[in-house]
C-alpha cells in the first residue's frame, strides 16, 4: 500500500503509545502502577459539570459557529486580561479541540515549504512533527541539565536563520517543567518583531507554576510583538478537563481567520457541551486550580524524597507542570540495560510499572514520570521502581 509521503515523515506519539500499553496490560487484570498519563487524575469541578449538565438540559446540543460561541471567546479574553493583563477581541479568539488543535491550525496557517521554524528539546514532540506536517523545516534547539533545561533567548535566537518564519516555546515545559523567564522572553519578543518572525506559545501548563515567580512570558510577548504572537491555551490540564477537547488560540484577526477557514474544512466547532462547561471553569472560581496546583506541589516533593533514596537517580524538583524529568544514565550500561527505552520497557514487564523514556523527547538517558496520580500510587510505583533497581544491581555483583 503506497500512502502520501507526509505519513513517512511522522510517527505515532510516543506518549500517547505509553498510555495505550499501560491501558493494555490493566484491562488483562494486570496490576500497573501508571507513571506515564499526562492528564490530571482529579475530576472535573463540579460547577463546571454542572455547566455541562445545564446545557444538555436546555438542549444546547447543536452545531456552534465554527470558531465558537461567543460567550466563551469573551470569556477566555476575559481571563487573559485578568491573568495576564492583556486586551484581546472575541476576533481575535479561535476555539479549538484541544490545544493541540490550536497549535495545528496556527502552524498550518504560518508555515509552508522553505520556512524553518524554531522549538526545543527535550520537548513535546507533537510540536516538531506538526511543522512537519506544514511541510516547513523544524529547527531543534538543546536545552541542557545542568541549566535546569531552561529555554534562554541566547540559545534560540543563535538558531535564527533568513529562513526563520516562526518560533514555537512551551514553557512550563513538558517534560521538564522548566520555565522561560520574562528576560528571555522579552529578548525572543523583540528580536522577533526587527526580523518578522512570529512567536507561537505553547500554554498548556501555564496555570500550573509552583513558585512565586514572575511568569507574565503572554504579557511580555503581547506587549513587545502583539502582530505576531499566538497565544495557544487549553483547558485540559489546569481545569482537569483532558477529555472535554477544548482548547483555543488569540492571536492577530487576520490569523484567527486563517485558523477559522482551516478548521471549517476538518472538525468544524468544538463539541457545544464542551464549550458551556469551558467557559464555567474560566469564569467560574479559580481556587479548584489553586488545589490541585497545591496538591500536585505535595506529590513532587514527597516524589522527589522517595526516587532520591537510590544516587545513581539524578533528579531535581520542577518548577511547573506535574513531571519528573530523572536522568537515569548511570543505570545504563552496554552489557545490560542500554538505552532509557530499554529500562522503561523493562520497568513496565517486570516491575509492572509504566514511565516514558527520554526517547520520546529527544533526550535519551532520562525517563519521564507524571506525579498526576494519587499519593498512594505514588509510593507504590517508586518503590517498585527502587526494588526494581536494587534486584538488578545485586544480579549485577553476582555475575
Amino acid at each position: 500500500m503506497q500512502l502520501a509521503a507526509r505519513t513517512a515523515r511522522i510517527s505515532v506519539s510516543p506518549t500517547m503509545k505509553v498510555a495505550a500499553d499501560a491501558m493494555k496490560l490493566k484491562a488483562q487484570g494486570v496490576d500497573v502502577v501508571d507513571f506515564g498519563a499526562g492528564e490530571p487524575d482529579f475530576p472535573t469541578p463540579p460547577h463546571v459539570s454542572a455547566a455541562a449538565h445545564k446545557a444538555i438540559d436546555a438542549n444546547f446540543t447543536k452545531y456552534t459557529a465554527n470558531s465558537g460561541t461567543e460567550d466563551l471567546k469573551r470569556a477566555i479574553a476575559e481571563r487573559h486580561r485578568l491573568d495576564n493583563g492583556v486586551e484581546y477581541s472575541t476576533s481575535e479568539v479561535i476555539v479549538t479541540a484541544g490545544g493541540k488543535q490550536a497549535l495545528y491550525n496556527s502552524i498550518l496557517a504560518l508555515f509552508g515549504p522553505g520556512d524553518e521554524v524554531i522549538t526545543h528539546m527535550p520537548g513535546w514532540p507533537t510540536l516538531v512533527e506538526q511543522v512537519k506536517l506544514a511541510d516547513a523545516t523544524p529547527v531543534v534547539v538543546r536545552t541542557h541539565v545542568e541549566d535546569g533545561f531552561r529555554v534562554t533567548a541566547d540559545l534560540v535566537l543563535a538558531a535564527v536563520t533568513p529562513r526563520t518564519k516562526g518560533i514555537i516555546i512551551n514553557s512550563p515545559g513538558n517534560p521538564t517543567g522548566a520555565l522561560m523567564s520574562e528576560e528571555d522572553m522579552e529578548a525572543i519578543a523583540k528580536a522577533s518583531a526587527a526580523r518578522g518572525i512570529w512567536v507561537l506559545l505553547d500554554l498548556c501548563y501555564d496555570r500550573l507554576v509552583y513558585d512565586p515567580v514572575p511568569h507574565n512570558i503572554i504579557g511580555v510577548l503581547s506587549r513587545h510583538l502583539r502582530d505576531r504572537a499566538v497565544l495557544c491555551g487549553s483547558a485540559s490540564k489546569a481545569y482537569a478537563m483532558t477529555g472535554w477537547r477544548c482548547g483555543w488560540a488569540v492571536g492577530p484577526a487576520a490569523l484567527v481567520s486563517a485558523c477559522n477557514a482551516i478548521q471549517s474544512h476538518s472538525t468544524s466547532n468544538v463539541c457545544s457541551i464542551s464549550q458551556r462547561a469551558a467557559e464555567a471553569a474560566l469564569r467560574g472560581p479559580q481556587d479548584c486550580v489553586t488545589a490541585m496546583l497545591d496538591e500536585y506541589r505535595r506529590r513532587r516533593d514527597q516524589l522527589y524524597t522517595w526516587l532520591s533514596a537510590d544516587p545513581r537517580i539524578r533528579l531535581r524538583k520542577p518548577s511547573g507542570a506535574f513531571y519528573m524529568f530523572l536522568d537515569v544514565s548511570e543505570l545504563l550500561s552496554p552489557d545490560g540495560i542500554r538505552t532509557s527505552a530499554e529500562l522503561a520497557t523493562a520497568l513496565l514487564d517486570d516491575a509492572r510499572v509504566a514511565v516514558t523514556p527520554g526517547e520520546a523527547f529527544d533526550a535519551p538517558g532520562f525517563l519521564r514520570i507524571s506525579y498526576a496520580t494519587s499519593m498512594k500510587e505514588l509510593e507504590r510505583g517508586s518503590q517498585r521502581i527502587l526494588e526494581f533497581l536494587a534486584s538488578r544491581s545485586v544480579r549485577a555483583a553476582s555475575l
